[in-house]
C-alpha cells in the first residue's frame, strides 16, 4: 500500500485498502522482535496548495513506506469496527502499551479523549507500532512521542498556493483562495479543538519546508538526511512503558 488511490467519498474503496493493510500487518507479525530497531515514522502536515500531498506520496514511494492519508485515518477513527480490526493487529503486550500511552496523554497533555479521539489515538498508535509509514494530517504529530517520529510541515506563500489549486482543481483564482481559506480555518479549528495548540506553532515540527522554490529532489534529500541524523530512542515509548511494569 505504497500509494493508495481513493475516490472522494468512496467508503467501499477505503475499506478495501484498510483490509489490505491489515492483512499485510498480520502477515508481517512474526517479524517484530523486542530487540528490533523501530522502523521510521513520518508525519506530514501541509498547507493546501503547497504540493504536500504529492510530496508525501513521493517520499513514501522513494523510501518504500506505507502511506496513510487523512481520509483513510478519518474513516477508521469514525468506525468502531474498523478501528478495532486495526488495533487487533497488535499483540496483547502492545495493545496494553497503547492503552498506557493514552493514559499518559491524558495526564501530561490533558487530552481527555472522547470516542473519536480515543479511536484516532489507537489507530495512529497502531500505525506507529508497525512502523515504516507516512501519516498525512489528522494531527498525528501530536499523538506520537516527538522523539520517535520525523514531523514535517509543508508551507508556501498564498499566491503560489492559489496558483497551484487553480491548476490542480481547474477553478478560478477567487474560488481557489476561498477553498484555501476554508481548509485552513477547518484545519486550525480541528487542531485547536483536539490538541489545544496552534497548527502553525513551529515547535511541533522538525522540518518546515517552503515548497515554492525548493525542488522535490532536494526536499527528498532533506527528508533522508533528517531521518538519518535525528536522535531516535532504541525502543518506542509504548515498549518502554510496558517494559517498566515488568
Amino acid at each position: 500500500m505504497k500509494k493508495p488511490s481513493t475516490a472522494p467519498g468512496s467508503a467501499k474503496t477505503k475499506e478495501k485498502i484498510i483490509e489490505e493493510q491489515i492483512q499485510k500487518w498480520q502477515q508481517a507479525h512474526d517479524r517484530r522482535r523486542k530487540q528490533e530497531k523501530p522502523k521510521p515514522i513520518i508525519t506530514i502536515s501541509r498547507q493546501m496548495g503547497s504540493n504536500g500531498r504529492n510530496l508525501a506520496e513521493e517520499i513514501a514511494e522513494e523510501l518504500g513506506m506505507d502511506i496513510f492519508d487523512r481520509e483513510i485515518i478519518q474513516s477508521v477513527a469514525n468506525s468502531i469496527h474498523m478501528s478495532e480490526r486495526v488495533v487487533a493487529t497488535l499483540d496483547e503486550r502492545m495493545r496494553s502499551s497503547l492503552e498506557n500511552w493514552i493514559q499518559i496523554l491524558k495526564t501530561t497533555r490533558y487530552l481527555w479523549p472522547d470516542k473519536y479521539r480515543t479511536h484516532l489515538t489507537k489507530v495512529i498508535g497502531t500505525i506507529v507500532e508497525h512502523g515504516n509509514a507516512v501519516i498525512i494530517g489528522r494531527g498525528a504529530q501530536h499523538l506520537v512521542p516527538a522523539d520517535e517520529v520525523l514531523r514535517i510541515r509543508f508551507v508556501a506563500p498564498l499566491p503560489f498556493r492559489i496558483e497551484t489549486v487553480v491548476k490542480q482543481d481547474n477553478v478560478s483564482p477567487e474560488e481557489a483562495e476561498h477553498m484555501i481559506t476554508k481548509r485552513e480555518a477547518d484545519s486550525r479549528a480541528y487542531i485547536r479543538e483536539h490538541f489545544h495548540v496552534d497548527i502553525d506553532d513551529p515547535t511541533y515540527y522538525d522540518l518546515i519546508i517552503n515548497t515554492q522554490y525548493i525542488k522535490a529532489e532536494t526536499i527528498m534529500d532533506m527528508v533522508k538526511l533528517s531521518l538519518k541524523y535525528k536522535q531516535y530512542p532504541s525502543r518506542r515509548r509504548f515498549d518502554a512503558a510496558e517494559a517498566a511494569k515488568e
